[in-house]
């Protein structure tokens, strides 16, 4: 039976993993399955609400945001240092070590409260728009709520608790969009968005109490908490050097092109990034969770991860390749015939779409396996890279800010991040580019059936997307059960939903 209690009396089921270990396998399929669910839930609600605000609000009213954003996403970075990582990736923690990262974390959040405040002026005067004042104090109010939280949500986490974590984001999600959605219609403007964010933090917040009953101690000094302080800097530090490179096309735009071209730059690459945000961050907190537990296994370890690197793959590139060529329907069903200037940037952004997941999944490579360093080391040259890749569009507007990142993440940035991340650990740079040759074959069969058919047939966008989608499932299929690696794939899915089902069949007998 697991302990319970530490020699204090101290109650630790929320900290104990021991059960976790015992059937790792299966939670993190369970918990993939879930979450997996629960974010194909959440865009639909998301599509829903913006086929509703996108009609009741402006490109300007996107712009606004889209400005105070970029300072206030950077100054949100420094929230929790990083530590709800760190305790997630942690094998081992006590009570007194999570009890002194949650003042840690409240102390920040209330520090960078206070700066943003303070900043609000300035980013006003930056942009020549006096209302972003105003704007940023109410948007800095999210950093109190969202620190208060976070704690708890590492330690749902750390226990692969993902059907809370999903039942809270969904229930948070909706009641921020229906918050926006009254505001909108009352005609408040920008500030629909804006209360949209402080809502939806509210929400989580009282969720993850609700459903985590862990109480904070005093802060403990001697409690053992150097080095996870020491991974989360590092940690910080790649996030203030990754947010300030994924930004700044925004920032740029913003300043030379003005609020019009930033709100349909911004929005193209919002409406890109949903679907990869829907299969990516349940992923995330289930791999690094994952493998934090497998380190000690290498071939384990590479087997899990390269399993997961296939699904990956395998789901997102036909999808990205699928939206590239209908980009123009999907923006005029999803924002309205008044965004159409956002298609083309779309359709170019797809190409470094195609390997964002991969991407990311290096980040659970080198998370896990506790090289926060390497992660800090490559925020600097992914700094470089993309900072010059903007500064060489910018000359041509958000359309060649939009191809020149597209083609340099592509054919420089990427190839350098597989690399980087393979060169320590289990799992080697060859293993990531065998992974993506079926799927990578896959979307080229999307792309070139699709674009051959709107060539023979002219259709209006909600049924050519429609009619899209079909050949685009066909295709998929094709390239998969013609090619032995892409059978083997399918019959590793199989093998996951069999799995998913068997254990829903046992608890319903239970």
């Amino acid at each position: 039976m697991p302990r319970l209690f530490n020699r204090n009396g101290r109650n630790t089921q929320h900290f104990a993993t021991d059960e976790v270990k015992k059937d790792l396998g299966g939670r993190a399929v369970r918990g993939g399955a879930v979450m997996v669910t629960a974010q194909g839930l959440k865009l639909v609600i998301m599509t829903a609400s913006t086929l509703v605000l996108a009609r009741l609000l402006t490109p300007h009213d996107y712009g606004l945001v889209g400005m105070v954003v970029v300072v206030t996403g950077f100054i949100a970075l420094f929230k929790n240092l990083g530590l709800s990582t760190a305790m997630v990736q942690k094998d081992e923690l006590t009570h007194e070590q999570t009890s002194t990262l949650f003042w840690v974390n409240l102390l920040a959040s209330v520090a960078i409260t206070l700066i943003t405040i303070a900043l609000a002026p300035a980013v006003a005067w930056f942009y020549g728009e006096p209302q972003l004042a105003k704007i940023t104090a109410a948007f800095a109010l999210g950093f109190i709520i969202s620190g208060i939280g976070s704690n708890h949500e590492a330690l749902i986490r750390r226990q692969m608790r993902f059907p809370t974590l999903a039942s809270i984001e969904i229930t948070s999600q909706a009641i921020g969009i229906l918050v926006a959605i009254f505001l909108a219609f009352r005609g408040a403007g920008v500030w629909a968005l804006v209360f949209n964010q402080l809502a939806y933090f509210t929400a989580y917040t009282i969720g993850l109490w609700l459903f985590c009953n862990w109480i904070p101690g005093p802060p403990v000094r001697y409690s053992g908490v150097r080095p996870m302080l020491a991974f989360g800097r590092d940690l910080t530090g790649y996030n203030v050097l990754n947010y300030f490179t994924r930004n700044l096309d925004n920032l740029l735009v913003g300043k030379f092109w003005g609020a019009q071209q930033l709100g349909i730059y911004s929005k193209a690459y919002q409406l890109l990034l949903l679907p990869l945000e829907q299969l990516g961050v349940p992923l995330d907190g289930i791999a690094l969770t994952t493998l934090s537990r497998l380190t000690d296994a290498a071939a384990r370890y590479r087997q899990v991860f390269l399993r997961m690197l296939d699904k990956v793959a395998m789901f997102s590139m036909p999808l990205i390749a699928f939206m590239m060529v209908t980009s123009d329907w999907l923006v005029r069903i999803v924002l309205g015939p008044q965004w159409s200037e956002a298609a083309a940037i779309f359709a170019v952004l797809g190409l470094v779409g195609l390997f964002e997941p991969v991407g990311n999944a290096m980040g659970w490579l080198m998370i896990s396996q506790g090289r926060s360093r390497d992660v800090l080391h490559w925020g600097l040259i992914n700094s470089t890279i993309t900072v010059a890749s903007f500064l060489i569009g910018l000359r041509w507007g958000a359309l060649g800010v939009a191809v020149s990142f597209s083609l340099i993440g592509t054919f420089i940035r990427f190839p350098l991040l597989f690399w980087f991340a393979t060169r320590v650990g289990p799992v080697r740079m060859a293993d990531i580019y065998t992974a993506m040759v079926v799927p990578l074959l896959a979307a080229g069969g999307v792309l070139g059936a699709i674009y051959g058919f709107r060539h023979v047939v002219v259709l209006p966008p909600f049924a050519g997307v429609v009619s899209s989608s079909v050949i685009a499932l066909l295709a998929t299929a094709i390239v998969f059960v013609v090619t032995p690696k892409g059978r083997t794939g399918i019959s590793d899915l199989k093998l996951i939903i069999q799995q998913l089902i068997t254990k829903q069949t046992q608890d319903q007998t239970c």
